[in-house]
């Protein structure tokens, strides 16, 4: 079992493990014959890449797939062995310390393969390489126009041995709208890419431009790995949920439980008023702890096994629900459940703000711990 029960914890993320391994099952199902890469970047979407990636490869992943070297240097840390790839650095990260440590980089300029040249001729070690290319997100990746010169130079660095290239991938636009014509623009301009590579003698080991939501959806692009991301974390970037298991719950142990007048009001600025004689609980979890400020009066808990409304303003620290008629047995330290698989999803926040729920997973900061439960 992984982690521990933290009474002193206020409020809390409980990451469930066995959910991580769940959701690389499906999504090496959905993959065929390609190989499944588990994108951990931003510590996991924030539920912790360590342990988050040690599920996933258990599961049957093959890599693991970040932005930076310093998130892959702390893989490497944790005594990771996968294959590993980083892909948004500038060109002054520490590639001498990616190429130590046996790390994939991630190319998406000109700029970034003569800094990655520089630091593998200096270490005396190869290089190994993945291009980036722009097939229409311009974003990140190799710009068309720059392409032929940086396919110029890797056949020399190739030829002489600083650089190894393993992969071509690029990184769709529009996943999230399977039936999208852009997608499909977007396939034909990555077969170009790999074309052209070849047409300049450079065969690479992997090409990949699937990510979660043409992992799910659009078999066809799986090539020969695939990349998800938030899928790996049970959250579906399109309506169907495919079986996916949401890993991560928001809790936090109720700090007092106190009655309140009717025509009082409640929390800054007095928004919400008492109808009548009732009950309330406090949640010490406010938006320094990522519970946002415009949710305010519009979202519910589960407390007590009940759906329990929030009264009044969202504040730095806490922020009140309304126990009603029904507050027979809510004590302090009970825990109310704010998003998870056994509360409200995520999704119904993302909607309420306007935004997507990687976004909210991603939120829960500062005074939050985090907590792994299920099997590594």
């Amino acid at each position: 079992m992984a982690g521990s029960v933290n009474v002193n914890a206020q409020v809390e993320t409980v990451v469930d493990l066995d959910a991580i391994a769940h959701n690389v099952r499906i999504l090496r199902q959905h993959a065929g014959d390609a190989a499944v890469m588990a994108v951990v970047k931003a510590d996991g979407y924030n539920h912790g890449a360590v342990e988050v990636g040690r599920a996933a490869l258990a599961a049957g992943a093959a890599e693991l797939g970040v932005t930076t070297v310093g998130e892959a240097l702390a893989l490497r840390e944790a005594g990771i062995t996968a294959p590993i790839l980083c892909w948004l650095n500038n060109s002054d990260a520490d590639f001498a310390a990616a190429i130590a440590a046996d790390i994939e980089i991630g190319v998406s300029s000109p700029q970034q393969l003569r800094a990655v040249e520089h630091a593998a001729r200096t270490l005396g070690k190869q290089a190994i390489v993945t291009l980036k290319v722009d097939t229409g997100l311009n974003r990140n990746g190799i710009a068309p126009a720059e392409y032929p010169q940086v396919l110029t130079a890797l056949r020399t660095l190739v030829d002489d041995q600083v650089v190894r290239l393993r992969a071509i991938f690029s990184h769709l636009a529009h996943a999230d709208e399977p039936e999208h014509p852009f997608i499909d623009v977007q396939r034909d301009r990555f077969l170009e890419a790999i074309a052209a590579a070849k047409s300049h003698g450079l065969e690479p080991e992997l090409v990949h431009l699937a990510n979660s939501a043409a992992t799910l959806t659009r078999p066809d692009l799986a090539f020969d790995l695939v990349r998800p991301g938030i899928a790996v974390y049970g959250l579906s970037p399109v309506p169907d949920d495919f079986g996916l298991r949401p890993a991560m719950t928001l809790q936090a142990r109720v700090a007092l439980v106190k009655p309140v007048a009717a025509g009082e009001g409640v929390s800054y600025g007095h928004q919400w008023t008492a109808p009548h004689d009732t009950t309330v609980a406090l949640i010490p979890a406010g938006y320094a702890d990522g519970v946002f400020r415009p949710l305010s009066g519009r979202f519910e808990v589960i407390l007590g096994g009940v759906r329990r409304p929030n009264i009044g303003r969202v504040c730095m620290d806490q922020f009140v629900v309304d126990l009603g008629d029904n507050a027979v047995g809510v004590t302090e330290g009970d825990t109310a459940v704010l998003f998870g698989p056994e509360g409200p999803h995520p999704q119904e926040w993302a909607d309420l703000l306007g935004t997507i729920h990687y976004e909210i997973v991603c939120a829960p900061k500062g005074r939050v711990r985090r907590r792994h439960i299920g099997e590594v």
